[in-house]
């Protein structure tokens, strides 16, 4: 790459936050749903929807007009959908989904990344919250930062969990523990996918969750074979499981806590036990890998100031270290992925040993 190709790429970067904001703001300020109602508003009509002034919502419009989202007459002066009309709802609901957690959980605190990767904290909860932990511990105190972050989490599990158990291989009956499983939609979408009789799944999370996960496993019907236990994975995990699940949990840390995880793990289960892990990993080839783009300095800078996604060679020397032997690896196809999305998800399934 020659110095000029290279300069012309830091144009990209410097160039980065303002236009998400100004797409993301073309959306919250509702002008393309009045577009898709409306096709051939003005932007003096378009200002009156949003109560802003014409001149600003031209300006705005720019963007998406060079980007082709949007048409705009210049002799008529009004505006169309373009690209955007061939969108169907649920795919952009979908990304404005993630923009909306990007928003509320990373444009800001990015701002103080720096001092973040410094101190291993996130400085920006400090400094725009005056709260002194992880964003997992803010969200609990902090509805502007939980409500998008739990829509898109729920949203991608949803879409995720249908994968992930059709690649792994849970026994009849099995008693199932899942690791990290916040209010306990993984455990309800266990019984759906991988129902049978005697199956038994408890989430385990910090108490805090309690009330939540057992008014959730009421409200799907699975109180009867579901449970609810509070404690912390790096003291200990509970044991009388032959099946722990630990999903979207070991990317939130360094690999010396996701290797007291895993030996927790390994001591709870009995010999033969089975540990199923899914969450976001970086493609072998790290120059193909779009999580490369947004999941260390969000982990870093916005999440729990350590940790990221890994290659699945690294992880499965992991689980080795920690006394597993992997028994299956495998990610997704890029091909079968919308083409919006960011992460690569990975599932590595491993047996202890002994």
């Amino acid at each position: 790459m020659t110095a000029h190709a290279t300069l012309a790429r830091f144009r990209e970067y410097m160039v980065g936050p303002a236009r998400f904001m100004n797409l993301l703001s073309c959306f919250e300020l509702g002008l393309v749903d009045a577009l898709r109602d409306h096709p051939g508003m003005t932007a003096a009509e378009l200002g009156a929807v949003c109560g802003a002034k014409p001149g600003a919502v031209a300006q705005l419009l720019n963007l998406p007009v060079k980007e082709g989202f949007l048409a705009h007459d210049e002799t008529a002066g009004t505006y169309r959908l373009d690209a955007l009309a061939d969108v169907e709802d649920v795919d952009l609901q979908r990304v404005l989904d993630f923009m909306g957690k990007i928003k509320a959980t990373t444009l800001r605190q990015l701002y103080y990344l720096t001092e973040s990767v410094r101190t291993g904290t996130i400085v920006g909860l400090r400094e725009l919250y005056g709260f002194e932990g992880d964003l997992y511990g803010a969200m609990a105190l902090h509805a502007d930062l939980r409500e998008p972050w739990s829509k898109l989490m729920d949203s991608v599990t949803d879409r995720i969990d249908p994968w992930f158990f059709d690649n792994i291989d849970i026994p009849s009956g099995a008693q199932v523990l899942d690791l990290g499983g916040h209010t306990g939609l993984g455990a309800i979408h266990t019984h759906k996918f991988k129902g049978s009789p005697g199956l038994r799944v408890t989430t385990f999370d910090l108490p805090d969750k309690r009330e939540e996960c057992l008014a959730n496993f009421r409200a799907n019907g699975v109180e009867e074979t579901s449970s609810f236990i509070g404690g912390d994975v790096f003291q200990s995990v509970p044991e009388g499981f032959d099946t722990i699940l630990v999903k979207h949990f070991l990317t939130m840390f360094d690999k010396d806590d996701v290797l007291k995880i895993l030996r927790n793990v390994h001591a709870s289960l009995p010999a033969g036990g089975r540990v199923h892990i899914l969450g976001p990993i970086y493609a072998e080839n790290i120059k193909e890998s779009w999580s490369v783009d947004y999941y260390p300095s969000f982990f870093l800078g916005c999440a729990t100031g350590q940790g990221g996604p890994q290659k699945l060679s690294t992880l499965a020397s992991w689980l080795e270290e920690a006394g597993f032997t992997v028994t299956r690896q495998i990610s997704q196809n890029p091909a079968d992925l919308p083409p919006d999305v960011l992460p690569l998800q990975g599932i590595l399934s491993a047996t202890k040993n002994g």
